[in-house]
């Protein structure tokens, strides 16, 4: 199970990246561009960040922005290279831009996880494709136009998905101990208390004797049983354990089968298979 969650993470985590939108309006006219925001930079909230979309002057800005624009949120544009992303996004920032919207230089259509350093970063920063940011340069020259960064609601259900699909995961992993653990337990339990009886057979294979008072034993035997503390009576049948400790016979089976595998007087261990021979060569029934 835990090796399908890894899996699960490797092949569905990298889609749960929250990516975010680019949307340029002009007058009636809309469109939308998927792009991937910068590591460590501001995130893009659920509102979205709207303003009016300048090109960066210079168009790389590895150096200090000119920044006319009088409105109150404006983004800018930046084409890819000359210098680190996090140069552009830092002179975009000086220069008083919201938002920094990176475009590739290289026409593969590929999205690059710009990583910058997130010191001092107050700023949206997100990268989009060179075709994206062709149509969105040509716009922005022509007229001012109004551009928005949204989060991606689609990357978002990814997100949805793999803490669902996790949930999920946990779930079924406690139902499943749920399921088992008493199982196992009891199974344990009833191997252990087992484990603690002594075999019937070798309950009745224990040496017996007739109890007489007048005849001497050849046992650890007192005259008083240590299970029921009654005393021995004459003609009563013994029976005597591999540590040489007699009892009445009912007791003893009873004790054996019931509470332990040990002698109640001495607390030797029956399981431990002590053969009774030695018991046997001085005893007579």
């Amino acid at each position: 199970m835990w090796e399908a969650l890894i899996g699960f993470f490797f092949v569905f985590v990298p889609y749960a990246i929250p990516r975010t939108s680019a949307t340029v309006s002009i007058n009636s006219f809309s469109t939308s561009f998927p792009d991937l925001p910068a590591k460590s930079a501001v995130a893009v909230n659920r509102s979205g960040t709207c303003g009016a979309l300048y090109v960066a002057d210079p168009l790389d800005a590895c150096s200090s922005l000119q920044n006319e624009g009088t409105e109150q949120t404006r983004l800018v544009l930046i084409i890819r290279g000359g210098c680190s992303f996090e140069d552009k996004i830092r002179n975009a920032q000086n220069a008083g831009f919201s938002a920094a919207i990176v475009y590739n230089d290289q026409n593969d259509g590929s999205l690059v996880y710009m990583m910058i350093h997130p010191k001092n970063i107050t700023v949206h920063a997100s990268f989009v494709t060179q075709f994206a940011g062709e149509i969105l340069k040509r716009y922005a020259e022509e007229a001012i136009v109004r551009c928005c960064l949204y989060p991606n609601h689609y990357e978002s259900s990814w997100t949805v998905l793999t803490i669902s699909f996790i949930s999920f995961v946990v779930i079924c992993a406690i139902a499943v101990f749920v399921y088992f653990a008493p199982r196992h337990w009891s199974s344990s339990q009833g191997t252990l208390y087992r484990s603690q009886r002594v075999d019937v057979e070798m309950v009745e294979a224990l040496p017996r004797f007739t109890f007489s008072s007048a005849h001497p034993r050849d046992c650890h035997t007192e005259d008083t049983c240590a299970i029921c503390l009654e005393d021995y009576k004459d003609g009563e049948i013994l029976k005597v354990l591999p540590c040489r400790h007699g009892f009445h016979s009912i007791c003893v089976d009873s004790w054996l089968n019931k509470s332990g595998t040990f002698c109640p007087v001495c607390k030797h261990d029956l399981a431990t298979k002590i053969a009774c021979s030695d018991v046997k060569k001085g005893i007579r029934v």
